[in-house]
């Protein structure tokens, strides 16, 4: 008899719609997470390394005087930096995100990525960045040797000091979990991973449900945030894609929330990135209906493994740097 899937415990779920702080401009972060509060987004995911952790601070801040919301009714994320894997840097770097939001406790902090490089002091560069020394004459990473383990139990005493109430994964593999999993006093509640139809990830999924691990979808819509960044063209956004588009026609939705309403129905967290306040509430409007079984079968069937924010394309070509972490 097959055994059970465990099941996600309610508590480590983030809201199935979240805002992602990647790439907006610090000038817009206050406003654009103020508003989305107000339009009802509860989870704001956030980075040291998105350098805009201060303005998104004064955004929450502004949204609970005007009693939007109480601060127990957010899910506020935040990320440990590659510069911070020693286990010495792991408490300060979490100490600066909380002063720099504005906040005494995080409701998750992730790894950001599995890859550790050498450390930046606050003073130098803030928020470091994956290039060492900007000034070199030939610019490089510089990675440094931190079993992942170590690193982990820093990220379990931030959540016996009360600074985080979870503790998670982002950009990891299968076989990397398996193996943390079986040191952690604290498991991983979260791992955050590239999610869309072009990359499903069917297997990472299942493992993940099958060990209590909830999971959060970044780039949920695909291409768009990348195209600007040269890491993909215009012609591969899903959102053009007839499935979508005739998915959304027969709906009465927009072909983004098609795809958000994709994501979440898969059981994932969704942090769409938008700089625009009036697509906050068409983002929201995904929780709003429902896919059949066919059209989720359709959506998911556009899968080719399409990975956009790979560290073993992007590393070399833009910090000098070879650093792949998935095969």
């Amino acid at each position: 008899m097959p055994m059970p899937i465990a099941r996600i415990p309610v508590e480590n779920t983030p809201p199935a719609m979240g805002l992602g702080l990647w790439k907006i401009a610090r000038p817009d972060a206050p406003a654009l997470v103020e508003e989305a509060i107000r339009v009802g987004y509860r989870h704001i995911d956030s980075a040291c390394d998105y350098g805009n952790e201060v303005e998104a601070g004064q955004g929450i801040r502004a949204a609970l005087a005007k009693g939007l919301c109480r601060r127990d009714d957010l899910w506020v994320t935040s990320k440990l930096w590659n510069t911070y894997h020693e286990p010495q840097h792991v408490r300060p770097a979490v100490e600066r995100s909380l002063r720099d939001l504005g906040l005494d406790h995080l409701d998750l902090y992730l790894v950001h990525f599995p890859i550790a490089l050498q450390y930046v002091p606050f003073e130098t560069r803030y928020p470091p960045a994956w290039i060492h020394d900007p000034a070199a004459s030939k610019t490089r990473m510089e990675p440094i040797s931190v079993p992942l383990a170590d690193t982990w139990r820093a990220m379990e005493d931030l959540v016996s000091a009360g600074l985080v109430r979870r503790i998670g994964l982002c950009n990891s593999p299968i076989a990397l979990i398996r193996d943390l999993l079986a040191a952690a006093r604290i498991r991983p509640a979260v791992l955050q991973v590239e999610l869309h139809p072009f990359l499903t990830q069917e297997k990472l999924l299942r493992f993940c449900r099958e060990a209590s691990i909830a999971v959060t979808g970044f780039s949920p819509l695909g291409a768009p945030s990348y195209v600007p960044l040269g890491m993909a063209t215009a012609a591969e956004s899903v959102l053009e894609h007839p499935v979508v588009t005739g998915i959304a026609a027969a709906v009465g939705r927009t072909p983004a929330q098609v795809v958000l309403r994709w994501g979440m129905q898969r059981g994932t967290s969704v942090i769409p990135k938008t700089s625009r306040p009036e697509r906050l509430p068409e983002n929201l409007g995904a929780c709003e209906f429902a896919l059949s079984a066919e059209q989720m079968q359709a959506i998911a069937a556009l899968d080719c493994g399409r990975r956009f924010n790979d560290p073993g394309d992007f590393c070399e070509r833009a910090f000098g740097t070879f650093f792949p972490i998935y095969e």
